[in-house]
């Protein structure tokens, strides 16, 4: 039996949201973009700013911004693919928001992130606290553009 996949992205700049598309679209997935009920601006993601917003969420472990959208039928669904931009090394916590938004048991979650700096980091497993139940985690990846051939390959391997 054929496995149901979402693709669900939250991408700051749209790079993660191309290679998400890209993911979905090889997958056969449904693609979510996972939107905050307050958008950041470009002064809200200025990481050089120890006052900027997201250096203030980044900073403060039990930060949970909100989600502005949410997935009607997860229920619907065996493999959900998770991408996001790396952040202070690891996932933004709008990630934790949304893996805390619903129940993956039963489900295999992968992830996958982009990064214009440092690489998958200890996004790979830091995200694991925030789901309980019976989940079977996929390795996470980087994936900077979105190659097609690098993309099937991946997906072969964790689907």
């Amino acid at each position: 039996m054929p496995k149901k996949v979402l693709v669900a992205v939250y991408s700051a700049s749209g790079v993660t949201r191309r290679v998400g598309e890209e993911i979905a679209r090889i997958s056969g997935g449904d693609f979510f973009d996972i939107m905050p009920k307050e958008p950041y601006t470009s002064a809200d993601l200025d990481w050089m700013n120890r006052k900027s917003r997201s250096s203030v969420e980044m900073n403060d472990p039990s930060a949970r911004p909100e989600i502005a959208n949410t997935v009607p039928n997860m229920g619907d669904y065996d493999v959900v693919i998770i991408g996001f931009p790396i952040w202070w090394g690891v996932a933004p916590r709008i990630i934790e928001t949304f893996l805390e938004s619903y129940d993956f048991a039963g489900k295999t979650i992968v992830r996958f992130c982009t990064s214009g700096g440092s690489g998958v980091g200890r996004s790979d497993t830091a995200l694991h606290k925030n789901v309980t139940g019976d989940v079977k985690w996929e390795k996470g990846v980087q994936i900077n553009r979105p190659n097609e051939t690098e993309i099937k390959k991946w997906l072969d391997h964790v689907m």
